[in-house]
């Protein structure tokens, strides 16, 4: 599938933080969406979201895109 990375930086804010979004298919044979976000430059976090179908996924991920890029994320 097709992998996201958004930044958001504001150098006044001492701001500079990364969020890549992702779905891969799991052993189990679900799909997982892979989040992983944090501190440009250091260890960040990640957590993993089963869905049946890669559809479902996708979806996700595309809120999920929506949902930073208003926060003030944007493709790095």
């Amino acid at each position: 599938m097709n992998e996201v990375t958004l930044l958001r930086r504001d150098p006044a804010r001492n701001l500079h933080r990364y969020c890549r979004l992702d779905v891969q298919p799991d052993l189990f044979g679900s799909w997982c969406l892979i989040r992983e976000w944090g501190r440009i430059g250091q260890g960040g976090q990640r957590r993993l979201t089963p869905f049946p179908t890669a559809d479902e996924a996708q979806t996700a991920l595309e809120r999920q895109r929506r949902r930073k890029e208003r926060r003030g994320y944007g493709p790095s």
